[in-house]
């Protein structure tokens, strides 16, 4: 990978990196060579004398496979080889390879930290306008992020190499900002919001199909979801409902209200007859929109069972707010029965 090029998780040296980690890894199977040598000459050290050109010969290919190697996961896997190699010969008290083992893992640290630093960068400096595209549906590099991420979360499931962690917590920050920079692409607010959603919730099931090692990132991944989740619907039923809305924003309960602040039934008799005559249209509508707008079925499920119990919270404060002025009983027959709203509610939780 390129310095610049925003390709998380693409491997540019796969084989290579193979090549690196069964090269790396090979002499510890030498541990009965060494047990051969310490019982047949009885002198530990003759092994180091024996196998020193062979393990030369590996070291220096070793070196120059890694010199041009790009895949960090690749690089990890080699990291936590070594280190199940070390722990068996360790059980085994076969020290042989202790040194070797070690030297090669100094050596993998430094290039796995460059490497997944040009990931990082590659974020932190792209150009936003030639990854834009007019598409509100996931971004590919949000599904290298998180599969990158994923991979990389499961490989430190055993180890909690506190390093890894912050590393993995740069990279989650600067694909955020990116995110939040593409989103801004958008000239509507809702459909930047929209945008974020599709890719925040992305995100989080590439991270669950990895198992349950997703941990503090997708923990954060949740939290601005369902942030921005209740943006979308508020931004949604004021498409719709923007003046009913508006008078229960700025309408308090009847029992709290000043003088001033009380309505009268010419408040309240427009936005009651204008729900009752397009609620189920308006609400057909809103089952159209977030359709086309959210790629996982599932999710938009969710958004609009949480936008249809909101629509009902608001008009269980109008009918409330109807019921307790002079003359609101005179709208009763206009007034849409809640139980009609549960319904229509519970019929798009059934179809959807």
């Amino acid at each position: 990978m390129e310095p610049g090029h925003t390709g998380v998780a693409q491997g540019q040296v796969v084989e290579e990196s193979r090549t690196a980690t069964i090269s790396a890894t090979a002499p510890a199977t030498e541990h009965l060579q060494y047990l051969f040598s310490d019982d047949f000459f009885g002198e530990e050290s003759i092994f180091h004398d024996i196998f020193a050109g062979p393990i030369q010969v590996v070291d220096e290919h070793f070196n120059a496979v890694l010199l041009n190697c790009y895949d960090a996961i690749g690089i990890m896997l080699m990291i936590r080889i070594i280190h199940q190699h070390q722990l068996i010969m360790f059980k085994r008290r076969i020290p042989c390879l202790d040194s070797y083992l070690d030297k090669v893992n100094m050596s993998l640290w430094p290039r796995f930290k460059m490497v997944f630093d040009l990931h990082l960068n590659s974020l932190r400096n792209a150009n936003i306008k030639t990854l834009w595209e007019d598409d509100v549906h996931p971004h590919y590099v949000t599904r290298r992020y998180a599969e990158f991420t994923a991979s990389l979360l499961h490989l430190n499931v055993e180890h909690g190499d506190g390093q890894l962690d912050l590393n993995l917590e740069r990279l989650r920050m600067a694909i955020e900002d990116l995110l939040v920079k593409l989103a801004k692409m958008f000239t509507k607010p809702k459909l930047q919001t929209i945008f974020l959603i599709n890719n925040y919730d992305l995100t989080i099931a590439v991270l669950k199909e990895a198992g349950t090692e997703g941990g503090k990132a997708q923990l954060h991944f949740e939290e601005v979801l369902k942030s921005n989740i209740a943006i979308y619907v508020e931004e949604l039923l004021l498409e719709h409902f923007s003046d009913l809305i508006k008078f229960v924003k700025t309408h308090p309960a009847e029992d709290t209200a000043t003088s001033s602040e009380k309505a009268s039934v010419g408040d309240v008799e427009p936005l009651v007859k204008d729900f009752a005559s397009r609620w189920k249209a308006a609400i057909e509508l809103m089952h159209k929109d977030v359709i086309t707008s959210f790629s996982n079925f599932l999710c938009g499920m969710e958004i609009l069972k949480a936008a249809l119990t909101q629509l009902l919270l608001y008009y269980t404060r109008l009918t409330e707010c109807v019921k307790k002025i002079n003359g609101g009983s005179a709208l009763n027959k206009d007034l849409v029965s809640i139980s009609s709203i549960l319904y229509e509610i519970k019929k798009y939780s059934r179809t959807f």
